[in-house]
């Protein structure tokens, strides 16, 4: 795909239609889907292409008014309202709005079982100030009457309503044929290999990961909020950092499998481990307050699971009382409580007042070019001969692991393959001591390595 320029927004009341139709556009399911009004709350973007014009989608929270929400809303308890959008509408409102400044043009997306509303007449009101290109796309217009009938959006002085089926696809390439038309030309296609690093930022809920993304970024990029749960989808956003091209990765709160609520919680956690899945190294965010909690553990136990490269950021360190001694102490916590972590990075920031934010970038890069790096077969086969005859390992119904050759066979992660009599053979605690004679020669800094026992004459890779 051409790298886009242009950016296209789609804006409107909630649960028109928004998020399926950004979906649609996309070609894959990003955004989260649910007849819930305010499901989509921060600015989603995606790539796109029609007609050899590439652009950038953004999806928007629902552009509605507290008085509309309320009116449409049941009484609800203190706990139900903790957890309800009609709690975040000025920030939905103002990504909406962001995303508005951001565009080349605007898709408003009307639902055409509903017919006009006030609040599509408050909305357009507000779109024609902005004096971009706005199409009207009349979503839900599956049958021949509703196709009929989306003429009365003609009511919203934007010009001509395309009747379409977002869920369907049903006229949104007529839609788009005009779309493209407002948007500046695409840069000639670049096929050179993509150099840039994918950085998550993990962690449960409430712990800081959006505002360390604003801070990294310098903006307004993602809602902050103290309420846990606050991003539900993944978001991407791209930038260069001292000629390096990155993908920051900002996703929702992960709980531990029993403390996952269904719907969608469910699907935003889904969607958090596919973007660990697309990432190279996960920032995993660490409350200095509370501690290194069991849900830490288990956030980390999915990166690891993945095969990610880690870097522990110790947030809220300016909230912590210290003395020479506190970080040092609480390093060794962090090493006692993560075992299984022992080789990654741990820095202290302060995501609210900045305070060592120029470490995070830097280190995580680090981490990315461990990553790659290879060990030459010769010099990997004399350190586990060193190894091996340093330490035998044990043996098993009288019968000792031999181990005949060794091959770094892939890179991202690092895996080495050690051809023996029999893999049976290998315990994990001798397994252990492998790796830790390799990162002894190699630290591969922050990311995990695999060793890989198969039997000598085996073909094929792990």
């Amino acid at each position: 795909m051409r790298t886009p320029n242009a950016v296209v927004a789609l804006v409107g009341r909630p649960n028109v239609g928004k998020s399926t139709l950004f979906n649609r556009l996309i070609g894959k399911r990003t955004a989260i889907v649910e007849d819930l009004p305010g499901t989509t709350r921060d600015r989603i973007y995606g790539e796109s292409e029609w007609n050899g014009v590439a652009f950038v989608v953004i999806d928007t929270g629902g552009l509605e008014s507290p008085t509309e929400m309320a009116r449409a809303r049941p009484l609800q308890t203190v706990e139900a309202l903790a957890s309800d959008s009609a709690l975040f509408v000025t920030e939905i409102q103002n990504q909406a709005r962001v995303a508005v400044e951001e565009a080349d043009a605007v898709i408003l997306v009307v639902d055409g079982r509903e017919g006009v509303t006030a609040a599509d007449l408050d909305i357009a009101e507000v779109l024609r100030q902005t004096l971009k290109p706005i199409f009207v796309a009349v979503n839900k217009t599956e049958s021949q009457r509703s196709r009929l009938d989306a003429v009365e959006f003609w009511n919203l002085g934007l010009g001509e309503p395309y009747p379409i089926s977002a869920y369907h696809g049903d006229g949104v390439g007529d839609l788009l044929d005009e779309v493209v038309k407002a948007l500046p030309p695409s840069p000639p296609d670049d096929s050179e290999d993509d150099t840039t690093t994918a950085i998550a930022i993990v962690g449960r809920p409430n712990v800081g990961k959006s505002s360390l993304l604003n801070a990294l970024l310098g903006m307004e990029r993602s809602i902050v909020s103290d309420i846990p749960g606050t991003t539900r989808d993944p978001i991407d956003t791209r930038l260069v950092y001292e000629g390096q091209s990155i993908l920051l990765i900002d996703t929702a709160g992960i709980r531990r499998r029993g403390k996952i609520e269904q719907g969608i919680e469910q699907y935003s956690v889904l969607r958090s481990m596919r973007s660990i899945d697309r990432a190279d190294v996960a920032l995993l965010l660490i409350d200095a307050v509370d501690g290194v909690t069991a849900q830490d553990a288990h956030v980390a136990g999915y990166v690891l699971e993945r095969m990610k490269g880690v870097v522990v950021v110790v947030n809220k360190w300016d909230a912590v009382e210290k003395d020479t001694n506190t970080m040092h102490e609480y390093t060794k916590t962090v090493r006692n409580q993560l075992k299984f972590l022992d080789y990654v990075p741990v820095i202290y920031i302060s995501a609210k007042t900045g305070q060592r934010i120029h470490q995070v970038l830097p280190t995580a890069l680090v981490v990315a070019q461990a990553r790659k790096h290879r060990l030459g077969t010769s010099e990997l086969n004399q350190l586990i001969r060193s190894a091996y005859e340093s330490v035998s390992p044990p043996s098993k119904g009288g019968r000792p692991l031999r181990i005949y050759y060794a091959t770094q066979a892939e890179a991202e992660p690092p895996t080495f393959i050690l051809f023996v009599n029999d893999p049976d053979l290998v315990h994990f605690s001798y397994e252990r001591y492998l790796e830790n004679r390799i990162r002894e020669h190699h630290p591969f800094t922050g990311t995990p390595i695999r060793l890989v026992f198969r039997k000598r004459g085996e073909q094929g890779r792990e």
